[in-house]
């Protein structure tokens, strides 16, 4: 069997320690997709070592994109970008998001700043959460689609947000909501698997930011320990990223 071509979309550099351990976005994501492959346990169909044709696309700088002929999937990633603002950069990535989606052969997996990408692309409202950040592992409540998606009652994931999407674009299904975030998974079956936290994110990655942006003075010591007493908390990643997978295969 051909390996699967996959497309990150790399819409951020991720911060110097996390860069350099992982090799950017492009980096984290192809070993979250290796272990969901291993995790999957079917290598007729899918072998975790030479099933998966990765490649990384800087959309930001370079503005480089792939032929959607040459991709079976794209992986939309988080950002520190505001998904609203109306940098060429951004256009043209939702530009390119309404292409993916309107092929009828290429599967989307958006993350974050993705989600939003995703849903600006398709006509809904995305913007700042007066409810403020969701950080670290949180509970999301599933819809019935979403509990049949992942297998789980609950979804336990990273979040590291202050931007939403406001709806739901009419094209999709709701997978769940969180108390901060009405949005928090979009869903067409077999076509595209949308959230707004981040599957890809691990301890060490997210506790990096978490330390960065408290330095800053973004987040407040209340909220940096808060956080970080959450950074290790068992998460839902790999259930997600095999769910996706299940529709390449």
């Amino acid at each position: 069997m051909p390996p699967l071509r996959i497309a990150i979309l790399e819409c951020d550099t991720p911060v110097e320690k996390v860069n350099n351990k992982y090799g950017g976005y492009r980096g984290v994501f192809s070993l979250l997709l290796r272990e969901s492959a291993a995790a999957l346990g079917q290598p007729d169909k899918l072998d975790p070592e030479t099933g998966l044709e990765i490649s990384g696309w800087d959309v930001v700088t370079a503005q480089e994109y792939p032929n959607l002929e040459d991709v079976d999937a794209v992986v939309l990633s988080g950002s520190k970008h505001d998904s609203f603002e109306n940098h060429p950069w951004i256009l043209k990535l939702v530009d390119f998001t309404k292409k993916a989606f309107e092929d009828k052969r290429v599967k989307i997996f958006a993350i974050c700043f993705g989600h939003q990408i995703l849903a600006r692309a398709l006509g809904a409202r995305v913007g700042r959460n007066t409810a403020g950040w969701e950080i670290a592992v949180c509970e999301v409540d599933l819809t019935e689609t979403g509990k049949e998606l992942f297998g789980r009652d609950k979804l336990r994931i990273h979040q590291m947000h202050q931007d939403i999407a406001y709806g739901y674009p009419s094209e999709v299904v709701s997978l769940g909501a969180s108390p901060r975030c009405a949005v928090q998974g979009m869903y067409v079956p077999g076509k595209l698997i949308a959230l707004q936290g981040h599957p890809e994110f691990r301890e060490d990655i997210i506790s990096e930011i978490i330390k960065m942006r408290t330095a800053s003075g973004l987040f407040s010591k209340e909220q940096s320990e808060d956080a970080l007493s959450r950074a290790g908390l068992p998460h839902d990643g790999i259930a997600i990223t095999m769910a996706f997978l299940k529709f390449l295969i």
